[in-house]
């Protein structure tokens, strides 16, 4: 799926300048990276809405036509209003198709019926990661099979597919970051009934 979003130059800044902008229907954003200069825009707020309910939007390379000249961007931060369903500002970070990227995204996670059909409770450790990668090599996710799991297991990022020209930026600092990501607990109690047993046995 393509995100081709029209945005508009914005000259009049601040916070009254914001405010404006929001009554009609507009997201103030700002562009930067890649060694160029900042830029302040404008996007249509009920594009954005839309966009934002799939999940790639936060993870696929983005479209922006800024005044006839096509940008290339990521979502790097999206600030939302504390109660009503609006988007305040967002932070778009210029890609250069020639330069890594350094984002997060999401994990999927399948097998999990398999899994608690052994027996155990499904616990996750974290739900995204962060990875490094060129653009063109940018994932949507990354799957967990969990099926693999036995009654105290647990998966780390070391056992994840993760896709060729990705890196995951933990694991590049050492084996000391090699983080869990989800286990497959006993059920509590489990290890006291067993203990009661043992000793009625005894």
């Amino acid at each position: 799926m393509s995100y081709i979003f029209e945005a508009e130059l914005r000259t009049d800044l601040g916070k009254g300048a914001s405010r404006r902008l929001r009554r009609e229907d507009k997201v103030p954003a700002i562009v930067y990276g890649a060694d160029k200069e900042p830029v302040s825009i404008a996007v249509e707020h009920n594009k954005i809405i839309e966009a934002q309910a799939d999940e790639g939007f936060y993870t696929h390379i983005l479209t922006l036509n800024i005044a006839g000249e096509k940008t290339e961007v990521l979502v790097k931060d999206m600030q939302r209003h504390p109660y009503k369903p609006k988007v305040t500002h967002i932070d778009f970070l210029r890609v250069d198709a020639s330069h890594k990227v350094v984002t997060k995204i999401p994990l999927h996670f399948v097998g999990e019926d398999i899994a608690t059909k052994k027996g155990g409770v499904i616990a996750h450790q974290t739900t995204e990661v962060e990875i490094s990668c060129l653009p063109k090599d940018l994932p949507e996710f990354i799957e967990v099979n969990a099926a693999v799991l036995e009654v105290g297991d647990t998966l780390h990022l070391s056992n994840l597919a993760v896709p060729k020209g990705v890196v995951l930026v933990e694991l590049s600092k050492g084996e000391s970051h090699d983080q869990a990501v989800v286990s497959l607990n006993a059920p509590k109690g489990a290890a006291s009934e067993d203990s009661a047993e043992e000793a009625a046995a005894e």
